[in-house]
């Protein structure tokens, strides 16, 4: 099986101090948070970028500050921009980080409910435009799939040559809105992927260690952070990504998984 490849989505768009207080905001909170999840054993950091009072922003001179400080310090970590921005932001915004032409970026492939009145919409031709912009600027997309009709449009879309073979999927798992996050409902996912594809598990609050531990068992990836989950059991806070990170690990140790490094994780998906 092949080593496993840990993504740490630190902050998110949507998730606050007021839930956790290790929230990162700053540029130093977000380095601080990208450097204790690569130390516990991170090989991407999948990244959205705040202003110092919490607000999400798209920024390309946000995202460059914030990138080239975690580069500074983590020098072989891959780093993938979040084109998801938040609820209500328009395409330019969200297509900002491109610019910087990262090794990855993410790809979402569909519209869904985000909770209570908002929805976070991708149309095909949204999914197009940005597809077709990571292809232009040589940027690895990763896809990221709510539920399965997503990964039918990424499939149509793949027979099309807009998003290149082998894709890389990002089930997330548990949105309200989304499909569930269940074991049946995870390989019915992974069953539905085209022969080649690698793929990582998300899943949102009290799913996330149950859809990592099944990504463990059945040979994908794993990713886990704040962007997702702010407890690292039952009641307990989690004080850093790096604790998220950690039982990741150790999960995976017990269940005969070695962990991947940057270059090992560049080499399993095919990064230049």
């Amino acid at each position: 099986m092949e080593k496993l490849i840990i993504t740490a989505c630190i902050c998110g768009a949507e998730v606050t101090k007021e839930q956790n207080p290790n929230v990162p905001y700053t540029v130093e909170e977000i380095v601080r948070e990208a450097k204790s999840a690569y130390d516990a054993g991170a090989a991407i950091i999948h990244l959205h970028v705040r202003e110092d009072d919490g607000t999400p922003t798209q920024s390309a001179d946000r995202f460059k500050e914030c990138i080239d400080a975690i580069k500074k310090e983590l020098p072989d970590v891959i780093i993938q921009p979040s084109t998801g921005g938040a609820v209500g932001m328009s395409n330019e915004e969200r297509l900002a980080p491109t610019l910087l032409r990262p090794e990855m970026a993410t790809l979402d492939c569909g519209t869904c409910n985000f909770g209570g009145d908002d929805i976070f919409v991708n149309t095909e031709n949204t999914i197009i435009e940005f597809a077709n912009r990571m292809n232009e600027l040589g940027i690895k997309p990763e896809v990221e799939v709510f539920d399965k009709g997503m990964v039918d449009m990424a499939i149509r879309l793949n027979k099309k040559g807009i998003i290149k073979s082998p894709m890389h999927f990002d089930f997330v798992m548990g949105v309200n809105g989304g499909i569930s996050g269940t074991a049946r409902d995870l390989n019915f996912m992974v069953e539905s992927i085209p022969a080649g594809s690698t793929w990582t598990a998300s899943g949102v609050g009290r799913a996330e260690f149950p859809m990592v531990t099944m990504a463990i068992l059945m040979g994908g990836h794993a990713r886990v952070g704040f962007e997702d989950n702010v407890y690292l059991s039952k009641g307990v806070m989690a004080k850093s990504n790096g604790e998220l990170v950690e039982k990741v690990v150790r999960l995976a140790k017990e269940l005969g998984r070695e962990i991947a490094t940057p270059a090992e994780a560049r080499e399993i998906l095919g990064l230049k």
